[in-house]
C-alpha cells in the first residue's frame, strides 16, 4: 500500500518561493478545502490568527496526479546544503540524445535564472556538461537535467 505524501519547504517568503516553483514546475496554487470559497474562509472557519495567514503557500499538480507541495514559513535561514532535492527533468533522460537533451536544459537554466534562481554549477561528465546545480530564490539547491 502506497501512503500519499507532500513535499514540504522551509522558507522566509511562502507566496513568492510558491510563485517560483509553480513556474519552474507549472503547478497551481492549491484551491481552498471543499465548501470554501476561499483560503481567508477556511481560516477564519477553523480559527488560524489573521496574522499567520501569511506563513504558507500549497501548490498542487494541475493534472491531479503528482504530490503537493507546502511552503511554510520559518523564522530561520538556510544554512547548510540540502540532504534532499529536487530534479527538474526538462532534458527528457540520458537516452535522449545529448544535441537534443542539453539545449533543453540549457533553456531551463536561462528561463529559471530570470525568474531568479542562481546557477552553483554545471555538472560535467564524460568531458560534457550534463546536467545543472542550480538554487532558488531561498537557496535551496536543484539541479536541472
Amino acid at each position: 500500500m502506497t501512503t500519499k505524501w507532500t513535499l514540504t519547504i522551509d522558507c522566509a517568503r511562502p507566496a513568492a518561493l510558491a510563485e517560483f516553483w509553480s513556474l519552474a514546475l507549472g503547478y497551481v496554487e492549491a484551491p481552498p478545502p471543499a465548501g470554501y470559497g476561499s483560503w481567508q474562509e477556511w481560516f477564519v472557519e477553523v480559527g488560524v490568527p489573521e496574522q499567520e495567514w501569511d506563513d504558507g503557500a500549497y501548490l498542487v499538480d494541475p493534472d491531479g496526479v503528482l504530490p503537493r507541495i507546502s511552503f511554510l514559513k520559518v523564522p530561520e535561514s538556510k544554512v547548510a546544503k540540502n540532504r534532499v532535492h529536487l530534479d527538474v527533468q526538462v532534458g527528457g533522460g540520458r537516452q535522449v540524445p545529448w544535441e537534443v537533451r542539453w539545449p533543453r536544459v540549457t533553456s531551463e537554466v536561462a528561463r529559471l535564472t530570470e525568474a531568479g534562481a542562481t546557477v552553483l554549477h554545471e555538472i560535467v561528465l564524460d568531458g560534457r556538461p550534463d546536467h545543472v546545480m542550480m538554487a532558488d530564490p531561498e537557496g535551496n539547491e536543484f539541479c536541472v537535467l
